[in-house]
């Protein structure tokens, strides 16, 4: 290269289908590689004859650098060899802040290398395919508190989040408070989370889980993790976050559907706290409804109660949805009804709630959830009006003559409206959706079950397709 040089050159994970043309060449027109013994092998096959392999040992990184100029300063084309990319978590650094101590007139070369969350988020589908961070949890050159302030900033700021170094013999726990933050600054458990194990190399091994099921204890310090933002989602075994593309498509959208797309995006800038996005995807329609943004503390779900309730719709175990009245079964969307396959209900109306009423001494709206019951015991009930038919409903649960899919407890008035909702909390299995205190309504009851049918739009924030 005309002067003494040294390359520091990323190797990739390991296979030499990783390895760039730019590398191999460097390799093979060193005079000295320098590195960790292990990484010896995935070069040995472009070495040239005469080469020098220096091994410095695992932890020796200074050592490695002090070598590589001396050799470099003999003139002798020198080749530090680094796993993934020299730049990221390698030598690279090192040799060149060595170059500035040293003051040394040793030219420094690097080139990049396939770097280990690369090949990764490649065997995992395409996970990194917007704004990501790379943090490592290894305290050896950090102090934890640093780590944890970038681990809270990663998971605030909701990046695509790879971490390197999860684990060692000595560091068990460090991985356990990572994932507790992200969960406490509002990242959803139902959020994709994929781990490769030994990326690129025989002992390949890929996992693809939720943030709320990932276990710690599957993974060791040759793994590296990725955890998925709030749009990411899994389809088909692929973990995909996507860049935004088919938003930008403005045929893809109508003049209604577009509106509510810019409104969401509103709300959103304006909400005080973070959310899982199981529970902002029916916040964001309730604020929708209700220029309201006292939704942010009256909103209460069960956890993953939007997501669990839209699986049994798709999936077809639920095919019904009972409302107190009929404007709150106006509200629904035809659209999201029709595609799922589910029939709305509501018996205020049937000639036999009126007949049940006068006979019992009951309001219309309890006679009709008694008839609902009879009929339609596992449906998804809503409450936007009645807080009467929704305590009637608790008392069937109670007596186990219910066992409703799901409640939308949203019932509005002055008299049993929040003690009607309380009632409603105790039913732990089952899914619910509260509007606590005394607001409510039928308009924000169909609302939330606009918001349950169209779930699958969360991922990638667009509202209203059914508009």
């Amino acid at each position: 290269m005309g002067k003494p040089t040294i390359i520091v050159a990323g190797i990739g994970p390991g296979g030499p289908e990783d390895m760039t043309p730019a590398v191999l060449r460097a390799v093979g027109q060193s005079d000295v590689v320098i590195g960790y013994h292990y990484y010896f092998r995935f070069i040995q096959d472009y070495l040239p004859e005469g080469a020098e392999c220096v091994d410095t040992g695992m932890k020796r990184e200074r050592e490695r650098a002090q070598l590589a100029f001396e050799h470099a300063e003999q003139g002798k084309t020198v080749c530090v060899i680094s796993s993934g990319d020299a730049g990221i978590y390698g030598m690279a650094p090192l040799v060149h802040e060595m170059r500035r101590e040293r003051n040394s007139g040793v030219e420094v070369v690097s080139l990049p290398g396939i770097s280990a969350f690369q090949k990764a988020a490649a065997l995992l589908g395409a996970p990194t395919g917007h704004d990501m961070c790379i943090l490592s949890l290894s305290d050896l050159m950090t102090p934890w508190e640093v780590i944890e302030k970038r681990i809270t900033a990663a998971a605030t700021g909701d990046f695509v989040t790879a971490v390197y170094n999860p684990k060692s013999e000595g560091r068990y726990w460090q991985l356990y408070r990572l994932k507790e933050i992200f969960l406490r600054e509002g990242r959803s458990p139902e959020t994709p989370l994929g781990y490769v194990r030994q990326a690129g190399r025989e002992e390949q091994e890929t996992r693809l889980v939720t943030l709320g099921s990932f276990d710690p204890e599957e993974v060791d310090m040759f793994t590296v993790i990725l955890i998925g933002n709030s749009q990411s989602y899994c389809w088909n075994n692929a973990f995909i976050t996507p860049r935004g593309y088919y938003r930008e498509q403005p045929e893809a959208a109508g003049i209604g559907q577009d509106i509510m797309i810019r409104s969401f995006g509103a709300i959103e800038k304006e909400l005080k706290g973070r959310h899982p996005l199981d529970h902002k995807w029916a916040l964001l329609h309730a604020i929708h409804t209700t220029a309201d943004f006292d939704m942010e503390s009256l909103l209460y779900t069960d956890r993953d109660a939007v997501a669990s309730l839209y699986r049994l719709f798709s999936g077809g175990a639920v095919k019904t949805i009972i409302t107190d009245v009929t404007m709150a079964a106006a509200g629904i969307r035809k659209g999201a009804l029709a595609r799922l396959g589910v029939e709305v209900k509501c018996y205020l109306n049937d000639g036999r709630a009126t007949a049940m009423a006068a006979e019992k001494g009951i309001t219309r709206t309890q006679a009709g959830i008694r008839l609902a019951v009879a009929e339609h015991p596992d449906a998804l009930y809503v409450f936007g009006n009645a807080p009467t038919a929704l305590m009637e409903l608790c008392g069937l649960i109670q007596k186990k003559k219910a066992a409703p899919a799901g409640i939308i407890a949203a019932p509005v008035g002055f008299v049993h409206v929040r003690e009607s909702k309380q009632m409603t909390k105790p039913f732990a299995g089952i899914p619910k959706l509260i509007i606590e205190g005394r607001k409510g309504g039928s308009n924000l009851a169909a609302t939330l079950v606009n918001a349950i049918l169209t779930y699958d739009d969360a991922g990638q924030g667009r509202p209203g397709r059914d508009v």
